[in-house]
């Protein structure tokens, strides 16, 4: 199932995407709006809809966003990095949270910003240490996302608050897929059509089981919590007027564009 989030005449609600979602297809798809959240038990309302009529918003407000650094070899080595040791967590506050449609606002402290195209995990459940076997009950789905990154910032800071947490810094969407298979999908991200990123989920150093066990050992998570899973190789710089696009297999694509603070 895909859930989107949506405001339609002043009303946020969430809604089950129904259509295809082929290019050309998009006016075809529809909301039957869900009755309650998708964190519980809920029902589809059987009220629809057009995709096109209403205003898709982040898929969740998540209480906390949960990021890992070089988590893909190439990347890592883009930069100069090694592969580390143990995962590299950091928080992206949830200030920080965009939907699909809204700007990405260039921060006046930054002349260096950076694309980052990352698969989000969406949680379902409360949970604390989580073993490897039961990963998967606490998940709810899956979203595309970009680590937006003032990566000058990133360089000379020792850390990473303000480089990866200023506002506008964490787009989210289109909507969550309930069912995928996370393990190998293609992950790709365009700046204004150009293809910059192209990478596998396949290639995480780290997989996403072993993700959530590292994290929960040391802190609960809560429903709507997201947590970023790296990026592949090819990030690249971002100018205002750009337009960039995270296209995540099995769900489908995340374009913001890039505006000057006003």
């Amino acid at each position: 199932m895909r859930i989107a989030r949506f405001s339609i005449d002043g009303n946020v609600a969430f809604g089950a995407v129904e259509g295809s979602t082929a290019p050309g297809a998009e006016g075809e798809l529809v909301l039957d709006i869900i009755k309650g959240i998708p964190f519980a038990d809920f029902e589809l309302s059987g009220t629809k809809v057009p995709l096109n009529k209403v205003r898709l918003l982040p898929p969740v407000l998540p209480n906390k966003v949960v990021a890992i650094g070089r988590n893909y070899a190439e990347h890592a080595a883009e930069l100069g990095n090694e592969v580390p040791d143990a995962p590299i967590t950091f928080f992206k506050p949830s200030t920080s949270v965009v939907g699909p449609g809204d700007p990405i606002t260039y921060p006046s402290f930054s002349q260096d910003l950076h694309h980052e195209a990352e698969l989000a995990v969406v949680i379902g459940r409360m949970c604390r240490e989580v073993p490897k076997e039961r990963v998967k009950d606490v998940i709810l789905g899956y979203t595309c996302a970009n680590d937006v990154t003032a990566r000058d910032v990133q360089q000379r800071e020792k850390q990473w608050a303000r480089a990866k947490g200023f506002d506008s810094s964490c787009p989210l969407g289109p909507w969550i897929e309930t069912d995928l298979d996370p393990s190998d999908l293609t992950i790709q991200c365009t700046v204004n059509g150009e293809q910059r990123q192209l990478g596998r989920t396949s290639d995480m150093v780290r997989s996403i089981e072993d993700l959530i066990v590292h994290i929960t050992e040391a802190m609960t998570l809560l429903p709507g919590d997201v947590i970023l899973t790296g990026t592949p190789a090819g990030v690249g710089p971002l100018n205002v007027g750009d337009e960039v696009a995270v296209t995540i297999e099995g769900i489908g694509t995340l374009t913001n564009k890039v505006i000057k603070r006003g």
